[in-house]
């Protein structure tokens, strides 16, 4: 199965979120297999896009969670908060959070461990910089940052974490990785987490794309049996980029199963 997860960041407000919401459940309509559809709106929208997508195959997440339960956090938002309002998934780590708000990898650790302990969905996010792939440091950098977030984590099969590789050079700048970059890193990050956890529970874990990721290269990212899935950012808040993305999913799955 593969999996798309729209980050619509800081980009739309509460009314914009329910027409988008609206419009994302429109883009399965009429398809037989669809891919699992977790959409992050900001933490402000949650309750009313709730109701737009209850009852529907689309889960909600949140772009962001605090490593604690309750307490003298002001700003933060708890694993509990977020699962009152009916959110399964949570972004851990995103590169923005890293870069502009100064998240380490010890904080990135904490929250994995309380998301997992609430029975939140982390999605945790790892990549290099431009300069760090150029000098051929993607897997030092990738592999410390994996290693970082998933310290003393245990999963059993039925536990889900995801993990999301986003270069930083292709997040908003149009410029996406390339599928032999992708597939290979992503092989990586495979054999990482087979250390980590063993075959069995390494080999149920979904590990995504993100960055860049529009209606022209997404099927070519999801085609590959490497790539369970795409986190999508700007395309996922304009309706009809979106759509292409959700279309190409539902046709690799097509294709799969004609296989």
């Amino acid at each position: 199965m593969k999996i798309i997860i729209a980050n619509w960041k800081m980009n739309v407000g509460v009314r914009e979120s329910v027409a988008l919401a609206r419009g994302t459940l429109l883009t399965l309509r009429g398809r037989k297999l669809i891919p699992e559809l977790v959409i992050c709106p900001p933490f402000v929208a949650l309750s009313e896009v709730r109701k737009v997508v209850a009852r529907s195959a689309v889960a909600l997440g949140a772009q962001n969670v605090s490593w604690a339960e309750s307490g003298s956090y002001t700003g933060e938002i708890s694993a509990r908060m977020l699962q009152e309002l009916g959110v399964t998934h949570a972004i851990i780590g995103h590169s923005e959070r890293r870069s502009l708000l100064h998240e380490t990898d010890e904080m990135v650790n904490k929250k994995v461990l309380h998301a997992l302990a609430s029975q939140l969905t982390p999605i945790v996010c790892v990549g290099e910089t431009r300069q760090e792939r150029q000098a051929g440091k993607t897997h030092e950098v990738v592999g410390q940052q994996l290693k970082a977030a998933l310290l003393d984590v245990r999963l059993r099969v039925t536990d889900r974490l995801l993990i999301a590789y986003e270069p930083l050079s292709a997040i908003g700048s149009g410029e996406a990785a390339s599928v032999p970059e992708i597939v290979e890193t992503h092989t990586f990050i495979r054999s990482l987490l087979r250390e980590f956890f063993g075959e069995r529970v390494a080999s149920a874990m979904q590990i995504l794309y993100g960055g860049s990721v529009d209606g022209e290269n997404a099927y070519g990212f999801l085609r590959e049996q490497q790539v369970d899935g795409v986190l999508v950012g700007g395309g996922s808040v304009k309706i009809n980029q979106f759509k292409d993305i959700v279309h190409a999913a539902c046709e690799v799955l097509e294709a799969q199963q004609k296989v």
